[in-house]
């Protein structure tokens, strides 16, 4: 299936000079939607994942989606203050400063197989910094799936030694 072909560009979002890679097109239809989330099961099946981990707030969609797929838990990460127990936090740079994510402190338990799932990797540093949060737990990272890659901004650069899975490069 191209899934291109279900994927908006939207020029200038979230400001002048990006072009935004809109998801919601491929999440409104069914057999694409179902195509994403079958074609990772298929990829990981070997792995012994225990739980699927999804970051806010397109990996939400697809992780949760895949997790029950797999018949495996879900794992939220999300931005700081949105979690109600204890949480650990990482911070990443951005272009233009720098954010945080967040997971509970006992979400992940040590030796868990862990799939780390988002719908976009661009410069790495979420990805990056997901990577951290899971590792402090003690978590084994089985892999990172990403619906979209864009290969041109090298964020497995910052992903050394990962298992990285994605379903469309630009």
């Amino acid at each position: 299936m191209d899934l291109k072909k279900y994927i908006r560009d939207i020029p200038d979002f979230p400001k002048k000079g990006i072009i935004f890679k809109d998801i919601t097109t491929l999440l409104i239809n069914g057999k694409a939607l179902k195509y994403v989330i079958n074609k990772m099961a298929e990829q990981y099946k070997n792995d012994k994942i225990d739980a699927v981990v999804g970051v806010e707030s397109r990996g939400f969609i697809v992780g949760s989606a895949l997790a029950y797929k797999m018949g495996v838990g879900f794992i939220p990460i999300r931005k700081p203050g949105k979690l109600p127990y204890k949480t650990i936090k990482a911070t990443y740079a951005l272009e233009y400063g720098t954010d945080s994510i967040e997971i509970h402190e006992d979400a992940i338990k040590p030796s868990q197989n862990i799939l780390i799932v988002d719908d976009l990797l661009a410069t790495g540093g979420t990805a990056g910094a997901v990577v951290e949060l899971v590792s402090k737990l003690g978590g084994n990272i089985a892999g990172i799936a990403f619906i979209i890659e864009l290969s041109f901004l090298n964020g497995k650069d910052k992903l050394p030694g990962q298992k990285i899975f994605s379903l469309i490069q630009y």
